[in-house]
């Protein structure tokens, strides 16, 4: 396992991230799994011993039922190291100020994390989604508040657009608050939309990146082929609608060379995919999910996969997306002067 800095931190974090979606199954929740403590354990367990460092949940995840499985697996004085990642953000109640990001609901929301996971600290707080109507200086100072009281470590932002995180990161830096170190976004072969603005804004302002549903929620992982039904028991076939998928040809032109390509080494599709986004500039971690032993397992061998030049370069056709406006006209009259953070999205397309 490889340990890579969280953004602009000390803080080394597994290029694994454990996540646990699939604990408690209440609610909507329960789509994508319902795993008890019990099972939840050995899966900890599994990742840990794999050297797995960070696990990441919600406090939305099964209204609360997530964090506190992982409260009862490993509350109090945690071992190896273990790191903590949760989320606030949406409803968590009845009242008009159990969600957003308020000062109000962002102190009781921690605290409330706090409560579930039998812990006095969460090592990564994020901000699970945008919230347009609360100040982000009333966010920021929220945020910097609990880091402050030591009930927080580093604080993060996920699903946040472009001028939403230089809009923060700027709040920060004026009036002297705790900044972002990282950002969780859904990125994958299928979904490469995060590299318009998020992964050049990881790479200019040096924020780690926490990829969610990597494998778009199973559709990467070869047991969905095209022309074929959708396999029983995944989450698509649960009702599952996440991602999107705007252009079926296209996923399945992506699957077909994931396949190949695995085939060809002897491993899984879903190695692979996983592999691919773990050797791109700006990933941090990959945050994996699942509700068997064999998921794990397979999932966490991806941490020891290293594509060749080859590979990658078939992979990176086949997904390629095309420019959207400005980055076009930036590869036709700006090529001479392009950054690192530029070249991240426009580089590949210089030579089209």
């Amino acid at each position: 396992m490889e340990y890579r800095l969280l953004g602009r931190s000390g803080l080394k974090v597994s290029t694994i991230t454990m996540g646990t979606m699939t604990f408690g199954g209440v609610g909507w929740a329960k789509t994508v799994g319902d795993l008890g403590v019990k099972e939840a354990k050995k899966l900890v367990d599994m990742c840990i011993d794999a050297g797995v460092n960070l696990l990441d949940t919600a406090d939305v995840y099964s209204q609360g039922a997530s964090e506190e499985i992982l409260g009862e697996i490993i509350g109090g004085p945690r071992k190896n190291g273990v790191l903590i990642a949760t989320k606030a953000r949406f409803p968590m109640g009845p009242g008009v100020n159990d969600a957003g990001s308020s000062r109000q609901h962002l102190i009781q929301a921690c605290e409330a994390s706090l409560k579930r996971m039998k812990t006095d600290v969460i090592d990564l707080y994020q901000l699970h989604e945008w919230d347009g109507q609360t100040p982000l200086e009333e966010t920021m100072e929220a945020l910097d508040t609990l880091v402050r009281q030591g009930k927080v470590r580093y604080i993060g932002c996920s699903n946040f657009s472009g001028w939403h995180i230089m809009k923060a990161l700027g709040v920060s830096e004026r009036d002297k608050r705790e900044r972002f170190v990282s950002q969780q976004i859904h990125y994958t072969l299928e979904a490469r939309d995060a590299e318009n603005e998020l992964v050049p804004i990881s790479i200019d302002q040096s924020l780690g990146i926490l990829i969610w549903s990597p494998i778009a929620g199973g559709l990467l992982s070869g047991k969905h082929r095209r022309n074929q039904a959708t396999p029983e028991g995944t989450r698509q076939f649960a009702g599952w609608t996440e991602p999107p998928i705007r252009d079926e040809n296209r996923l399945w032109n992506i699957v077909d060379t994931l396949v190949e390509i695995a085939d060809g080494r002897g491993v899984s599709a879903a190695q692979v995919a996983l592999a691919w986004l773990i050797g791109r500039k700006g990933v941090t971690s990959v945050i994996i999910g699942g509700r068997t032993k064999a998921q794990f397992k397979d999932n966490l061998a991806s941490a020891d996969l290293k594509l060749t030049d080859e590979e990658r370069k078939r992979l990176d056709d086949v997904s390629l997306q095309p420019l959207m406006y400005p980055y076009w006209h930036q590869r036709n009259t700006a090529s001479d002067r392009l950054s690192e953070a530029d070249l991240a999205l426009i580089g590949p397309h210089l030579a089209k």
